[in-house]
C-alpha cells in the first residue's frame, strides 16, 4: 500500500456539528433581517433537524415564525455561504498526521465545491494531505459513487488502484465507489454518524472492512 484517501463529512468530523453551525448562521441572520429571536429560530430549526427534517427545516421555521416562504432562498445562501465552526473527531488530527508519515494522503469529498473546501478550511486538515478532489469540480454527475474522482486521485498522488484504500463512512456511495475504481475500502462507523447503521443496499456497496473506532482503523493502516 502506498496511499490512504479519506471521506470528508462523518469521516473526518461530525457531519451534525457542520449543520447546527449553519443554522447558527441562518438564526443570527432571522435575527438581523427579520427582527426574530435568533434563540428561538435556532432551536425551531435544531428541533426539525432532531425529527430528521432537514430538508424543509426553513420553510418549517417560517412557517413557525408566520413569516413568507420567499425568504427560503437567502436563509439557503447564508446556510451554504457561512464559514463553519466545525472540529475534527478526536484523535483525527493526530491518525492522519501519523498515516502521512508512511503513506500519501488524499481525500475526496462530495457537496457543492465552495461548501466543501470552506469546511475543509475551518478543520485545518488540507496541510496534512498530499491531494485532494472536491467531486463538484468534476461535474455532478462525477459524485461518488461515480469512479472519476477516485481516478483523479490516484493520478494525482501517483499510485495504482491497487496501491490505495479508501476510508469512508457511507454505504450508499463510498464503498461502491471505490471498488469501481478498482481500491481497497474500510468503512469507519463513529457512533455519532448519520450511516453508522445503515447497512449496504447491495453486496457490492459493502466495504473490505469495517471499523467502530479510530485506534482499529489506525492499527489496520499502521500494522
Amino acid at each position: 500500500m502506498k496511499a490512504v484517501i479519506f471521506d470528508l463529512d462523518d469521516t473526518l468530523y461530525p457531519e451534525h456539528t457542520y449543520v447546527r453551525s449553519g443554522f447558527r448562521a441562518v438564526a443570527a441572520w432571522c435575527e438581523r433581517t427579520l427582527g426574530l429571536s435568533a434563540e428561538e429560530a435556532y432551536r425551531v430549526l435544531d428541533d426539525s433537524f432532531r425529527r430528521g427534517l432537514r430538508g424543509n427545516a426553513f420553510d418549517l421555521l417560517l412557517e413557525h415564525f408566520a413569516q413568507p416562504p420567499r425568504h427560503v432562498g437567502e436563509m439557503v445562501r447564508v446556510y451554504r455561504d457561512h464559514r463553519p465552526s466545525i472540529d475534527p473527531f478526536p484523535g483525527v488530527r493526530a491518525a492522519v498526521a501519523q498515516v502521512g508519515d508512511r503513506y500519501r494522503t488524499g481525500l475526496i469529498t462530495d457537496g457543492y465545491a465552495d461548501v466543501q473546501r470552506r469546511k475543509l478550511d475551518a478543520l485545518g486538515l488540507a496541510p496534512l494531505l498530499d491531494a485532494v478532489v472536491f467531486s463538484d469540480d468534476l461535474g455532478r454527475a462525477c459524485w461518488k459513487p461515480a469512479p472519476q474522482p477516485f481516478m483523479r486521485a490516484l493520478e494525482l498522488l501517483d499510485v495504482d488502484p491497487p496501491e490505495a484504500v479508501y476510508v469512508g463512512d457511507n454505504p450508499a456511495k463510498d464503498f461502491l465507489g471505490a471498488r469501481r475504481a478498482g481500491l481497497s475500502s474500510i468503512q469507519i462507523r463513529w457512533p455519532e454518524a448519520e450511516y453508522a447503521e445503515q447497512p449496504p443496499p447491495t453486496p457490492e456497496h459493502a466495504p473490505d472492512r469495517t471499523v467502530g473506532q479510530l485506534g482499529d482503523l489506525v492499527r489496520i493502516l499502521l500494522p
